[in-house]
């Protein structure tokens, strides 16, 4: 159990690591999909090249958007991209890394399931059996064009009457599926070249303007999620001391009413009702050691939608000794313009 909480802790850590993970999950299952299909072609002249080749390229589709989905840094891309430039520069370069490196992942099942169908090539049999020469085969001399396209279409379909144990069949579905098999794997030699000569070829260019990209990408992932984490440690405090404040203004207005059911000696501090306990001020706010006193300075709902509105509009500076001028009244926590009871 222990092994299971450090992996697991690795991951949450490092984002590389877990789109890798997603990524070849994401393979996995497409090699079961197409494993698991079951293959039939309509073999009719006017639907075999639709159903092949969307059989070919949809599932693809629908494997990439998936793929962009399950990819949290394309939303952080676009976030970056789309984000007030306020205090803080956009650099195009980091978005471009960012886009590079979710295609990278996003594109990785698709083409495992392109290269599987070419390979099968079951579905480029379907999809251009119709498109083939008859000129090519001499089966085809004693028949009419119409009986040709006819025949043509029924060849994927191997156990039709028409085309059952005939030799043109066999040959065209040979030819069909021996040209599938080179593309397939002309795209797989291409793909593995190219890999190949990126990973080699790169360290032969200035690391200087890669690491830095891959840093701030990062960064900005790293920001986000900060971010969202101190939302919710804030939100979770702030309704906290708003219960608190609620159960002691009621219990005020119990004691005004009468309600409150006290002993016999207790006359006297019915007479004089006790203030409402109401939450002490944080010590933080006053320069003490609260853990949390950057986050009970903000104590009020118009602070907080400033705050949100302020961060989204206008990023802080890439400066930690920047002027805490910038952000103006009521947002720095140093300087509260609202006090935490309020």
């Amino acid at each position: 159990m222990e092994k299971f909480r450090v992996l697991f802790q690795h991951f949450q850590s490092s984002s590389e690591s877990v789109m890798n993970g997603i990524c070849l999950l994401l393979a996995a299952v497409t090699v079961k999909l197409y494993s698991s299909f079951d293959f039939n072609c309509p073999c009719l002249a006017r639907y075999n090249a639709l159903y092949g080749l969307g059989l070919l390229l949809t599932p693809p589709l629908a494997l990439f958007l998936c793929g962009l989905l399950a990819n949290r840094q394309s939303v952080v891309m676009v976030e970056e991209w789309r984000r007030p430039a306020g205090h803080r520069r956009k650099d195009p370069g980091i978005i471009r890394y960012m886009c590079s490196s979710v295609l990278q992942r996003a594109l990785a099942a698709p083409l495992v399931w392109i290269l599987l169908a070419l390979l099968d090539g079951k579905c480029f049999v379907c999809a251009f059996s119709s498109s083939v020469d008859p000129e090519k085969f001499l089966d085809f001399a004693n028949m009419t064009p119409s009986q040709v396209q006819l025949f043509l279409a029924k060849v994927p379909c191997k156990e039709d009457e028409l085309v059952r144990d005939s030799p043109a069949r066999k040959a065209v579905s040979r030819y069909l599926r021996c040209l599938s098999q080179a593309i397939g794997w002309s795209i797989t030699l291409l793909l593995i070249i190219v890999a190949f000569l990126a990973r080699c070829l790169r360290p032969c260019f200035d690391q200087t303007v890669f690491l830095q990209r891959r840093y701030w990408s990062n960064y900005v992932d790293l920001e986000q999620k900060l971010f969202d984490e101190t939302c919710c440690e804030h939100a979770r405090d702030f309704a906290h001391r708003c219960v608190l404040h609620f159960f002691a203004s009621m219990q005020s207005e119990m004691r005004a009413r009468g309600l409150r059911r006290d002993t016999a000696g207790q006359d006297t501090a019915d007479r004089d009702p006790e203030p409402p306990e109401i939450p002490k001020p944080p010590d933080g706010l006053d320069g003490g050691g609260s853990g949390k006193a950057h986050l009970r300075a903000v104590s009020s709902r118009e602070q907080v939608d400033r705050l949100l509105s302020t961060w989204y509009s206008s990023k802080p500076p890439l400066d930690l000794v920047a002027s805490p001028g910038l952000w103006g009244g009521g947002l720095n926590h140093r300087a509260p313009t609202v006090a935490p009871g309020s």
